[in-house]
């Protein structure tokens, strides 16, 4: 009896151990065999392949003076298309999506509805690059972070096209955006009816401030629509804080 136990059991052991060998000899084979496979399916080869001309369409891996790359088109499946500004009668503007859409709407509305009506056609965005001078801040224009509003009546190297009532407004608005955005009209070269984005791709300021703007589309007695006296002492002593700051 005690003897075909242990060849029963020896038996077992044996046919274990085989086992064991044949799945190892199995796993240790599909390196081998993955190799002879494909590892990147056409699919994949070919969404690479139309990034890459999409890329070479669309960017130009040249910045604007504010840090953001300039693209050769837009509605093309880039970063800037043709955005609505909502209660305007503007039909579009070109412009970056996402946090830069935001803050510069914000600021086109305003103006709209504090310092004069705006009609279709006034508000000018996205340029291409080689329409812009690219050491100043209308190359900001081509990556789609700057705008200009009423471009004819506020030429570039002009200063005093607005009351001083309007600048107020105008500072107030710079306010709102908590130095996200700089007017043209404080640049060395004075470009009054230029607004652009003053900090780079990735600043958390810019997220911040975009949030606090969606925030407010959607609370009554706030954002753009909502009348604001420019000249209350908190908001007053905010804009020229900031007016300091970025002159």
């Amino acid at each position: 009896m005690t003897l075909n136990i242990s060849r029963r059991a020896a038996l077992r052991r044996v046919a274990f151990v085989a086992a064991g060998v044949a799945v190892g000899s199995q796993v240790l084979s599909l390196p081998a065999r993955a190799a002879d496979k494909d590892p990147e399916p056409d699919k994949v080869r070919e969404a690479i392949r139309r990034a890459q001309e999409r890329n070479k369409r669309v960017l130009t891996g040249t910045p604007s003076k504010n840090g953001w790359e300039m693209e050769k088109t837009v509605d093309s499946h880039g970063h800037i298309y043709t955005r609505p500004v909502p209660a305007t009668p503007l039909a579009g503007v070109q412009m970056r999506m996402a946090e830069v859409e935001t803050v510069l709407v914000h600021v086109v509305r305003r103006f709209h509805y504090e310092i004069d009506t705006l009609r279709k056609g006034e508000v000018l965005g996205w340029q291409t690059p080689g329409s812009v001078r690219k050491g100043l801040a209308e190359s900001n224009l081509a990556s789609g972070t700057a705008v200009r509003i009423r471009p004819g009546s506020y030429p570039s190297g002009a200063r005093g096209g607005f009351y001083p009532m309007e600048e107020l407004v105008i500072r107030d608005i710079l306010a709102d955006c908590e130095g996200v955005v700089r007017w043209g009209g404080d640049d060395g070269r004075p470009d009054e009816s230029l607004f652009y984005i003053d900090v780079p791709p990735g600043d958390e300021r810019l997220t911040k401030v975009a949030e606090k703007l969606r925030h407010w589309a959607y609370t009554p007695g706030k954002g753009a629509g909502v009348l604001v006296d420019p000249l209350q002492p908190q908001r007053r002593k905010a804009a020229k804080r900031l007016a300091g700051r970025q002159s």
